[in-house]
C-alpha cells in the first residue's frame, strides 16, 4: 500500500515539476527579451503551483525592478533571502533597490557581543546549521566509540578530547539552527507598497498624522488592530498605518 501511495505522489509531482521548469525557462526567455510583464507572470505561476525557491524570487525581483516596480522587487529579494540569507546576488540587488527608496531610515547599529552573535547566527540558514549539527553529532558518535574501544591511554585521551569538542560543536550549531528558525518563524516584517503611506499616532483617521512613508520602505509590524498595523522602523520610530499600504513577507 505504501509503495502504491509513493507511486501516486511521483505520478502527480513529476508533471508539476516539469511544468514549473518550463515556466521558469519561459520566464527567463521573456526577461532576456525585455518582456518583463510576461516574465513576472511566468514566475508568479510557479509560486501559484506551490514551488518556492531563492532562484524564482531572485528572478521575480529582477523582473519587477526592470519594470520599475520598486516595492515588489524589494519584497521578492527579501523573500529570497529568507531561503538563502547569504546569496550575494540577492544581497547586492536588494542593496541597489533599497538605495532608490525615498525614505532614508538609518537603523540603530548594534555593537559588541550581541552583534557578533547575530552575525554568526545569520551567516547560514537554519537548514544549513541543522546539517552541520548532524555532521558534528556523527563525528561525536564515532570518536566516542573509538575512545570506548581504544586500549592505549594516549589514544583514549585524544579520542575523548575530540569527541567532547565535537559534542560542543554540535550543541553550538544546533543552537544556531534553532535561533535562525525562530527568527524565520517570528518574522513580522513588511514592505510598503503604496507610493505614499501616511502614518498616524493612533489607529484612526481622526488621529494626528505624524509623518509619511513611501514605497519600498521596510517596517517591522508590532501588532494589528482591525485594518491598521502598528509598526516600528529600524531607527526606533513607531506609528500606525493602513494595512492595505503594506505587504508582509
Amino acid at each position: 500500500m505504501k509503495k502504491i501511495y509513493f507511486l501516486v505522489i511521483i505520478l502527480f509531482t513529476l508533471p508539476l515539476f516539469a511544468q514549473n521548469e518550463t515556466l521558469f525557462e519561459e520566464g527567463n526567455t521573456a526577461y532576456n527579451e525585455g518582456d518583463y510583464a510576461t516574465a513576472i507572470n511566468k514566475y508568479e505561476q510557479i509560486l501559484e503551483n506551490g514551488e518556492t525557491s531563492s532562484e524564482v524570487y531572485y528572478n521575480l525581483g529582477n523582473a519587477h525592478f526592470k519594470a520599475n516596480n520598486l516595492a515588489p522587487s524589494i519584497y521578492y529579494y527579501e523573500k529570497g533571502l529568507q531561503l538563502n540569507p547569504n546569496d550575494t546576488d540577492l544581497l547586492n540587488n536588494l542593496a541597489i533597490a533599497q538605495n532608490m527608496v525615498i525614505d532614508d531610515v538609518d537603523g540603530v547599529q548594534e555593537t559588541g557581543a550581541f552583534r557578533l552573535w547575530k552575525e554568526a547566527v545569520s551567516s547560514l540558514g537554519y537548514n544549513e546549521w541543522a546539517w552541520i549539527a548532524i555532521t558534528f553529532a556523527v563525528f561525536f558518535a564515532i570518536l566516542f566509540m573509538l575512545y570506548y574501544i581504544s586500549t592505549k591511554s594516549g589514544l583514549k585521551r585524544t579520542f575523548f578530547a575530540l569527541s567532547m569538542l565535537s559534542l560542543l560543536a554540535t550543541l553550538i550549531t544546533l543552537t544556531f539552527a534553532f535561533q535562525q528558525k525562530e527568527q524565520f518563524s517570528n518574522n513580522n516584517y513588511a514592505i510598503i507598497f503604496s507610493s505614499q503611506a501616511p502614518v498616524y499616532a493612533e489607529p484612526s483617521l481622526r488621529g494626528d498624522e505624524i509623518f509619511v512613508l513611501h514605497e519600498g520602505t521596510k517596517i517591522e509590524v508590532q501588532e494589528t488592530y482591525q485594518n491598521w498595523v502598528k509598526f516600528e522602523l529600524s531607527n526606533g520610530l513607531q506609528g500606525w498605518m493602513d494595512k492595505s499600504d503594506v505587504r508582509s513577507f
